[in-house]
């Protein structure tokens, strides 16, 4: 029971430190080290679980800990929550919309579970969300994060933040589902209810695809998406404030924001974003992909000189960006990607990269898209690194996949510790090996 002296002390602090934030959003603001470092930042290794990992790749939570990567990890993502039509957070079990079986639903055998125990049909919360409380009890120091949106679920983030009164709901909407836990129960189940998910998450992680830009076809996109992005953090940092005087919490803002400079300056004011969030993770992958019709590397450090895209977008451009426009080092979390991007019908002889394809890798995921463990298990294929790159590809003679592993992870971490940066983040934990390989290299690069 927190006492009343306890409380009023908490307040203080959190309408103080509001009080800061919201002041520090005018004209002159410049987000600095100091401002990054109120939030007490350190090193952060975050990695993404997706909602369908274990439907799709057999990855349950409890690999996690049986690879030994959840000893590992500072961050939990987990992927993703949906924003409705109306601009609200809501659980569905509707194909397409929401998956609340997978989410709180799905009754774990005592074989599947993080501590060996088996779910019962009449609990409150089962389903992932009870298999990452358990991993929680078992690492009291690990902060999960409910990620909302991606790039299928980003459509109607531009009506959440349209106005005063639509970014109030849409918060209140993300409180109450997540942070408070107030699920709804649904398909006549057991599971749901107020609080049934209650001090699960720690704090709310916003990856909208994107603000003011084009992402999935289909979405909604306003002039106005960069101020309103702005206005609709300053409410959650509201309401957070108000959570946390009653909870003693601090609870983590963070976002998923994106490479290059077009799609930056659409939809993301620098300066005001960065004093708001704890930190953002930055797009480190997908800069190329067999939406290009000439296979190159989709996550390089620095891009060779040979490269034919005009601009040669690499890592390194993608981290300047954001400093060049006020970002503090230690609030950008690179991505470093758990997949390869793949082509195929390549010609042109030589290795294989910088050449023409016909279309993308087949794949029994995604078409040109395969997890690291899948990619090294693959028959045929000749390995080929470029060091300036820090990445490395698969080529047959037709075929040609680029991906990360241990080695260039390595020298991406040296990177991200040379550049003082704030950490790395994995998309997503289910494309690494049952010895959490990659994540080992991760941790090890940045311990």
């Amino acid at each position: 029971m927190m006492t009343t002296q306890r409380r009023g002390r908490i307040a203080a602090v959190v309408v103080t430190t509001l009080a800061g934030l919201l002041a520090s959003l005018g004209p002159a603001a410049v987000a600095d080290e100091a401002a990054a470092e109120h939030w007490g930042q350190s090193q952060r290794r975050v990695g993404y679980y997706t909602q369908w990992s274990a439907n799709q790749f057999g990855y349950t939570v409890n690999k996690l800990v049986s690879s030994g990567t959840a000893g590992k990890l500072s961050h939990l993502n987990y992927a993703f929550g949906n924003v409705s039509e109306e601009g609200k957070c809501f659980a569905s079990s509707t194909a397409g919309l929401g998956d609340a079986k997978a989410d709180y639903q799905r009754l774990h055998t005592a074989a599947e579970s993080v501590d060996g125990v088996a779910d019962k049909p009449e609990q409150a919360l089962a389903g992932n969300f009870n298999q990452i409380r358990k991993l929680k009890k078992k690492y009291p120091n690990l902060k999960v994060n409910i990620s909302l949106g991606g790039w299928t679920w980003s459509k109607y983030f531009s009506n959440a933040v349209l106005t005063d009164a639509s970014r109030k709901a849409f918060v209140k909407s993300c409180v109450d589902l997540y942070l408070k836990g107030d699920l709804p129960k649904l398909d006549g189940l057991a599971q749901g209810g107020q609080g049934a998910a209650a001090g699960l998450f720690d704090g709310i992680d916003l990856d909208w695809e994107w603000p003011g830009a084009a992402g999935a076809p289909g979405n909604v996109v306003r002039p106005e998406d960069k101020q309103n992005f702005t206005l609709a953090l300053v409410e959650f940092r509201k309401q957070f404030a108000e959570l946390s005087w009653r909870t003693g919490k601090h609870y983590e803002l963070t976002a998923f924001l994106p490479a290059g400079a077009a799609t930056l300056d659409a939809g993301i004011e620098v300066p005001k974003v960065f004093r708001l969030l704890d930190f953002a993770t930055i797009q480190g992958y997908d800069i190329h992909g067999a939406w290009d019709s000439v296979t190159n590397h989709q996550s390089a450090i620095h891009a060779p000189d040979n490269d034919p895209t005009p601009g040669k977008l690499d890592l390194d451009q993608v981290i300047k960006d954001y400093l060049d426009r006020g970002a503090p080092r230690r609030s950008l979390v690179l991505g470093v990607p758990f997949y390869g991007r793949g082509w195929t019908g390549v010609t042109g002889g030589g290795n294989g990269l910088f050449q023409p394809a016909t279309g993308c890798a087949p794949s029994t995921h995604e078409c040109g898209y395969l997890n690291y463990n899948k990619i090294k298990q693959l028959p045929g294929f000749t390995l080929h690194r470029d060091p300036k790159a820090a990445t490395g590809w698969l080529y047959d003679g037709n075929t040609f996949w680029n991906f990360d592993d241990p080695v260039s992870i390595g020298a991406k971490t040296r990177y991200i510790r040379q550049q003082k940066l704030g950490g790395a983040m994995v998309w997503s934990l289910d494309g690494d090996t049952d010895n959490g390989e990659l994540f080992s290299a991760i941790h090890r690069g940045l311990s």
